[in-house]
């Protein structure tokens, strides 16, 4: 039985879970404090280890959301977790942010879309079924009016993440079904995580990289 260790920092939304299989032992997460992640994920990470009574040493593997989503979280969260893995001598594994949170949705019908904010009118996007198969690769795409158009006229569609509140205000169809409030999180990494360490797939921990899917360009301060 596999006990992983799950790292979510993506967005906002500090979330660290133990996972045990595919069951959730332990939740840890703060989505209102904003880009806290420095101060608050090794604190969430040493109490979710606390909680469960098990040793560090007896992790199996260190799961990390790998991406699309904020630079500096991405970066936090994924140099966290290879010093984990370096210091406890554990296999990485990364999970596909956008997939994991489609796996907050159930239904047994239609499309899912999971969508995090890329400022102004633009989304980080992929497209899965209802059985989490991917339907389309993850994108980032500036939204407009015809955004969707065809899968929307084939059945219902299933949007979430912070993109989505945006999206409904251009975009008005009866097979639209918008979740609002909801971001990336580690309680959906364990089954992810599980599937992919029963396949020994494994990062390299020295040269694994965040998806950041853009390349990031830092602003320079302008000079009066």
């Amino acid at each position: 039985m596999a006990l992983i260790l799950n790292i979510e920092t993506s967005s906002t939304n500090c979330s660290v879970s133990l996972s045990k299989d595919e069951e959730i032992l332990v939740l840890k997460e703060d989505n209102n404090a904003g880009y806290s992640h420095a101060e608050k994920l090794h604190l969430f990470i040493m109490e979710a280890i606390e909680i469960s009574g098990i040793s560090k040493n007896n992790l199996d593997a260190i799961a990390i959301s790998k991406g699309p989503g904020s630079f500096t979280g991405l970066r936090i969260g994924v140099s966290t977790a290879k010093g984990i893995c370096f210091a406890l001598d554990k296999p990485l594994i990364s999970i596909s942010t956008l997939e994991a949170l489609a796996h907050q949705i159930k239904t047994n019908k239609g499309l899912i879309i999971p969508m995090l904010d890329a400022r102004r009118m633009e989304v980080y996007s992929a497209i899965f079924d209802w059985e989490y198969n991917p339907n389309r690769e993850i994108q980032a795409q500036v939204l407009d009016e015809t955004s969707f158009k065809s899968e929307l006229e084939n059945g219902k569609v299933y949007f979430i993440g912070n993109g989505v509140e945006k999206t409904k205000t251009i975009i008005s169809h009866y097979n639209a079904v918008f979740t609002e409030g909801k971001l990336p999180s580690a309680s959906t990494m364990g089954k992810l995580a599980n599937m992919k360490y029963k396949k020994s797939d494994f990062e390299n921990v020295a040269y694994f990289e965040p998806y950041y899917l853009k390349d990031f360009v830092a602003l320079k301060t302008k000079k009066n």
